[in-house]
């Protein structure tokens, strides 16, 4: 596969047949003796990868050709100094957003394309961000985020798996889907990518120019605009172990989840924790 829409949008970009895992090899890239050849921006992608990962541990696996892993080696620098570590954790819900815009222009593109005009009673589908790091497509994920900070803290590595054409026997979850499954038309990789990539280089050089200050970059209204979470009743799984379960209401400056807890009311800030939303 050639991406030639994707090659234009980052100064460094890697095919690859087959890989364990995208993010493992541009870590490695990023933190080896070849660094300095790996600048900002640069991409690795496959369309099959053998031991992918997600969040909490969790495998991810696609048929070859089917899906799509990207990972994008981000070294942000204000000032010519690396942006502090702490702004970091906005990294994740940035390409969240990057990949929201890109998957919606994808099925907006392919409902297009069909040979029948949509009509009236045509589906309207509803494409958004599920905090912190899941695209959804009407509730079925479509695509999940797994940032890696590098060894040095001067950079990280944002890993996107992205289902393009799986069919419903492919699907790794009941709650997943793909681009080919929601819009009945075959998409095309390189556009969605390039898309995605384009978003992602915007959104982050707001978010730095802006010395890493999430409202001055527009980043947090942009956020918050996307995520589907925010006035939904959620379950949250803490890292301790412990279930909070109320509405989510709002984002924070550092990007945490602020929940109304629904057994007392209070607000609490969540920073990490496994999300489900629940339907009554």
């Amino acid at each position: 596969m050639e991406f030639p829409l994707s090659r234009e949008v980052v100064p460094r970009f890697e095919y690859l047949a087959e890989t364990g895992s995208t993010n493992d090899e541009l870590v490695g890239h990023a933190a080896g003796t070849d660094a300095a050849a790996w600048p900002d921006l640069s991409t690795v992608v496959t369309d099959n990868q053998t031991r992918g990962r997600g969040r909490l541990g969790r495998t991810w696996l696609a048929p070859t050709g089917k899906s799509l892993a990207v990972s994008v080696l981000l070294r942000p620098r204000v000032g010519g100094a690396p942006l502090p570590v702490d702004h970091f954790g906005w990294f994740p819900l940035l390409a969240g957003a990057a990949m929201t815009r890109a998957v919606r222009a994808a099925v907006e593109a392919g409902l297009a394309a069909r040979a029948a005009p949509p009509d009236e009673d045509s589906p309207r589908h509803e494409v958004t961000l599920k905090w912190p790091n899941d695209v959804l497509i009407d509730g079925y994920k479509v695509s999940g985020i797994l940032s890696e900070l590098l060894p040095d803290a001067r950079g990280l590595v944002i890993g996107t798996g992205l289902n393009v054409s799986l069919d419903e026997h492919d699907l790794p979850t009941l709650t997943s889907t793909s681009l080919q499954l929601v819009t009945g038309t075959p998409p095309d990789p390189d556009a969605v990518l390039a898309h995605y990539l384009t978003e992602l280089r915007v959104l982050t050089a707001a978010f730095v120019a802006a010395n890493g200050d999430p409202v001055r970059s527009g980043l947090l209204q942009a956020v918050t605009e996307l995520c589907g979470t925010l006035g939904s009743v959620v379950r949250v799984q803490l890292p301790g172990g412990t279930d909070l379960v109320g509405t989510a209401i709002a984002l924070d400056r550092s990007g945490r989840l602020i929940v109304e807890d629904q057994a007392d009311g209070e607000l609490q800030a969540v920073a990490a924790g496994d999300v489900t939303h629940l339907r009554y």
